[in-house]
C-alpha cells in the first residue's frame, strides 16, 4: 500500500487577521493578496477548514478524503486506533504585524464539555523576530481568579503577565491554561492540537475597519486559566543531521533537525510524520522518488512510508505523536 501514498503538500488556507501583515508573502512566499494576512494553515482537519492536497495524483482531494480511504496507511495504526478518522494536529505559520490578543485555551475536559472539541495545547518555533520583539506568556507570580478579573476591569493585565524578549530559533511550549500572546514583529511556526477554541481576554481596545471591537471571553476564561507560574521556554540541542527533541508531550513530539547533508529515517508505521521547513531547502527521497522543499513548506509523510531520507541544507522541524 505504501506505493499508493507519497509525501503530501497542501494548499495553504490563508486567514486575514486584524494583527496580520505581509511577511507570509515576503518571507515565506505564500500567495497572499491582502496586507493583513495573519495565518497560513498548512495542514488542517478543522471543520470548515480542511486542507486540500496540492501535489501528485491525489491533488484536489481533501485530507478527510484520504484519511477515509487510507486510515491506517495515512494516520498510522496507533493514531487511527486512538483518534478514529480525525487528524489530531493543526499546523500553521503566523505573521504578527501587531500584538495578538491576550488569550488562553481550554484543556481537553473543558473543551469537550463546552464545545465538544479537543483542547488546545500548542508550541511555537520563532522563525523570524524583529528587534525588541517579545511574547507574553504566563504570570509573573502566582495569581488568582480574583486578581485576574480585577486586572481586566482596570485594564492593567499586562502588569501581572510575564513578557519574554524573543529571537529567531526560540521555542515555547504552551500547555492549555497558559495565558499568552504573540508580540508584534514575529513570524512563528505553530504546532497544536486540532482545535480552534480560543478565549480572548484582552485585545488592547483595538477596533476593526468598521470601528468594532472584537468579542472578549473574559468570564469563559476564568475556569480555563492556570494561575500558577509556568516555565514555557524550551532549550534544545542542535546536533547535525539528526532529530533533537524540543517538545515531547502526550499530544505531539517535535524535534529540530539541522540538516547539512543526509539523514536516513526509519519509522514503525504507528504514526504519520510532518516536516516543516523553517529555513533553507531540502529533499525527501522516498520509494525511488525525490521531492523538493523550501522554507515555508510543510509536508505530511503518511505512516505507510517507513523508510526515506532527508537531504540538503536546511532547518527542519519533525513532528509526530509518540
Amino acid at each position: 500500500m505504501s506505493t499508493t501514498l507519497y509525501p503530501f503538500q497542501f494548499e495553504p488556507i490563508l486567514k486575514d487577521r486584524i494583527w496580520g501583515g505581509e511577511k507570509l508573502k515576503t518571507f515565506l512566499n505564500k500567495p497572499i493578496t491582502s496586507k493583513i494576512t495573519g495565518e497560513s494553515w498548512e495542514l488542517s482537519d478543522v471543520e470548515g477548514d480542511v486542507s486540500v492536497i496540492a501535489n501528485g495524483y491525489l491533488k484536489g482531494k481533501s485530507l478527510a478524503d484520504i484519511i477515509n480511504e487510507f486510515p491506517d496507511e495515512l494516520l498510522g495504526t496507533k493514531i487511527h486506533n486512538d483518534f478514529g478518522k480525525k487528524f489530531p494536529l493543526l499546523f500553521k505559520y503566523l505573521d504578527a504585524r501587531e500584538d495578538l490578543s491576550i488569550q488562553v485555551h481550554p484543556n481537553d475536559e473543558l473543551a469537550k464539555k463546552r464545545h465538544n472539541s479537543f483542547g488546545k495545547t500548542e508550541m511555537w518555533y520563532v522563525m523570524q523576530a524583529d528587534e525588541n520583539a517579545r511574547i507574553i506568556v504566563g504570570f509573573k507570580e502566582k495569581s488568582s481568579p480574583e486578581e485576574y478579573l480585577k486586572s481586566i476591569k482596570e485594564k492593567n493585565i499586562l502588569s501581572i503577565l510575564n513578557s519574554v524578549a524573543t529571537k529567531q530559533g526560540d521555542v515555547f511550549f504552551l500547555p492549555t491554561g497558559t495565558v499568552h500572546a504573540i508580540g508584534a514583529g514575529l513570524v512563528i511556526a505553530e504546532i497544536q492540537q486540532t482545535s480552534d477554541i480560543t478565549y480572548r481576554i484582552y485585545d488592547f481596545d483595538r477596533k476593526d475597519a468598521n470601528g468594532n471591537t472584537r468579542e472578549l471571553h473574559t468570564d469563559l476564561a476564568v475556569e480555563a486559566i492556570n494561575y500558577n507560574t509556568t516555565d514555557t521556554q524550551k532549550q534544545y540541542s542542535k546536533t547535525q543531521n539528526q532529530p533533537n527533541v524540543m517538545v515531547d508531550c502526550p499530544y505531539f513530539t517535535t524535534s529540530f533537525i539541522p540538516l547539512d547533508g543526509k539523514s536516513e529515517v526509519v519509522k514503525d508505521g504507528n504514526c504519520f510524520t510532518v516536516y516543516m521547513c523553517v529555513d533553507g531547502n531540502f529533499s525527501i527521497e522516498s520509494d525511488g522518488e525525490t521531492f523538493d522543499y523550501k522554507k515555508g513548506d510543510t509536508v505530511l509523510m503518511p505512516a505507510a512510508l517507513k523508510a526515506f531520507a532527508l537531504s540538503g541544507k536546511a532547518s527542519v522541524l519533525e513532528i509526530y505523536i509518540s
